[in-house]
């Protein structure tokens, strides 16, 4: 038929593709059923590296966490849910980053009250083999929805005297950080980020049973190395309490309560700290801590043998203080670093660290920044200095001791610095001929 027409219908699904092998058939099925059926270990090596690749990274951790150890597949969790991932950080691990940060998270999201505590707790028996470190920069308090709506409407009921009051204590850590056995770390701030308009006072509101709960978990805590409390209105009445359960912490070797609202009390009770635990660094920087507060660390540190550092920047120490510890450092010989920038410090202090400055062998670092040192007191730190080999930094930077003082105090450091480079291990002395 001249009028007919030659028509070709064709799959467009067709192709010339070759069948997949039977083993890669399989390999797919594992990698789509994983969850109901997770196989790796009875694998091939090439196999598993197939099904690992493949995997994906939203599985839930209750097949993944104790049955994938591949650092690759953690590593595609952590990048794909984090834009920065530093695993330096971290022991180079991936698998641990993620479930610190992970575990992390839900803590910085949690709502008492509102909030399954189980999304805690079921986490425990995923992550307890990994967590190592945890830093934790906000907790949030309860919620307070329409409680001034709740006010007019029960005021006739007693709710103005109280009664309806929601608590303000956060998150116990006690269950969590006591079930974590290789925690070492633990970096903590009692607050809230970016609140921006919905600033309130109460949202930064350590209380005294958040402060009783966490220090009952430390004192449990037992392979707690490094613990930091920071910018949480930590007062003296808390850090007695916090200190009453360290004392005589096995492991405890870092302790940080800076930017806090610690006064002479609290200094005493960390001053009791010093010489009953491990302590090698204290950090006590932006506190209210006077010259009494100074005079009881002082005596703490001039028994002391194992702290090597102590940052008391930014008190109010003054002269009073700064004297009392110049005399500790007379007889301690175990201190490298001391940070007393900002402390209303005057020649008489000067005088004195001139004398711990001829005679101590042991202190590598002195920061005298941001005091009213004055020429005379620059005068006696640089003839303190004139014999001394020991001292490899020393900030004297706005502290009025003149221009001239500073640059040969830099000089005899900056000889100090080269002496120590060169008999470190990375440059041996030189083999005579």
């Amino acid at each position: 038929d001249l009028y007919s027409t030659h028509r070709v219908i064709e799959d467009p699904e067709w192709s010339l593709t070759t069948v997949p092998h039977l083993t890669e058939l399989c390999l797919q099925h594992i990698v789509h059923n994983f969850e109901k059926n997770p196989i790796v270990d009875h694998l091939l090596p090439e196999h598993q590296r197939k099904v690992l690749d493949r995997l994906s990274t939203s599985l839930p951790l209750a097949v993944t966490a104790n049955l994938i150890s591949d650092e690759d597949y953690w590593r595609r969790c952590c990048t794909e849910r984090w834009q920065v991932c530093d695993i330096s950080n971290y022991g180079d691990s991936w698998k641990r980053m993620f479930f610190e940060r992970h575990l992390e998270n839900i803590l910085k999201c949690f709502i008492p009250n509102t909030t399954d505590p189980n999304q805690v707790l079921e986490l425990i028996p995923f992550c307890k083999d990994y967590v190592q470190k945890l830093e934790v920069d906000q907790f949030l308090p309860p919620l307070q929805v329409d409680q001034k709506e709740e006010r007019d409407d029960l005021s006739d009921t007693g709710s103005d005297l109280g009664f309806n009051k929601v608590s303000m204590h956060h998150y116990d850590l006690g269950v969590l950080i006591t079930a974590l056995p290789h925690l070492e770390e633990l970096h903590l701030t009692y607050g809230v980020k970016d609140c921006g308009m919905n600033f309130e006072w109460n949202l930064f509101n350590f209380t005294h049973q958040d402060c009783y709960n966490l220090a009952v978990a430390v004192k449990m805590c037992h392979n707690l190395k490094v613990f930091k409390l920071t910018r949480s209105k930590v007062d003296d009445d808390k850090t007695r309490l916090l200190v009453h359960n360290l004392l005589d912490h096995p492991c405890l070797v870092e302790l940080n309560l800076s930017h806090n609202l610690i006064r002479d009390k609290g200094a005493e009770a960390v001053g009791k700290l010093i010489n009953r635990s491990r302590l090698e660094t204290l950090n006590l920087c932006n506190n209210q801590i006077s010259h009494l507060g100074a005079q009881a660390l002082a005596q703490a540190l001039a028994a002391n043998s194992t702290l090597t550092s102590l940052n008391l920047r930014l008190n109010h120490v003054e002269d009073k203080g700064g004297e009392a510890i110049g005399h500790a450092l007379l007889t301690n010989s175990t201190l490298k670093s001391i940070h007393l920038g900002s402390n209303s410090l005057s020649e008489p202090t000067a005088a004195l660290f001139s004398q711990v400055l001829a005679q101590n062998t042991t202190l590598t670092s002195i920061n005298f920044s941001c005091n009213h040192l004055g020429l005379d007191g620059g005068k006696q730190l640089l003839e303190g200095l004139a014999d001394n080999k020991s001292l490899t930094e020393f900030d004297l930077r706005l502290a009025e001791v003149g221009e001239e003082t500073e640059y040969l105090i830099h000089q005899i450091v900056w000889a100090n610095q080269e002496a120590a480079r060169l008999q470190s291990p990375q440059h041996p002395p030189a083999k005579p001929l």
